[in-house]
């Protein structure tokens, strides 16, 4: 099994998950973090740090966010979403972004 990061994070993409990872799964886009599934551990270390609650494990993931599990898979291996290892500061307008909810159309792949 992985942990999936889902909608929450997009427009936040804190990155207080990157600093526990002990795999570096996380990839960094423009304005969200996914995670690799292929380097996941399943440790579930991730899910306590997220501030705004955007990461599950893959088996929890809510229905409504059942896409993310195939959208974590397809942009952890898309050019230019890079490995972060470690913690930046969240989007400038991230507390602003942290409680909207349907958030998949400002997604920027």
């Amino acid at each position: 099994m992985t942990h999936v990061v889902t909608e929450q994070c997009i427009r936040c993409k804190y990155t207080d998950c990157v600093d526990v990872c002990p795999v570096d799964c996380f990839r960094e886009g423009p304005n969200m973090l996914v995670i690799d599934p292929d380097e996941c551990i399943d440790c579930a270390v991730c899910i306590p740090e997220c501030p705004v609650n955007a990461i599950y494990a893959e088996e929890d993931v809510p229905a409504n966010q059942v896409a993310f599990i195939k959208l974590n898979v397809e942009l952890s291996h898309a050019s230019g979403w890079k490995s972060i290892t470690k913690r930046k500061p969240a989007l400038p307008d991230a507390e602003e972004w942290k409680d909207k909810p349907d958030k998949l159309s400002e997604l920027v792949k």
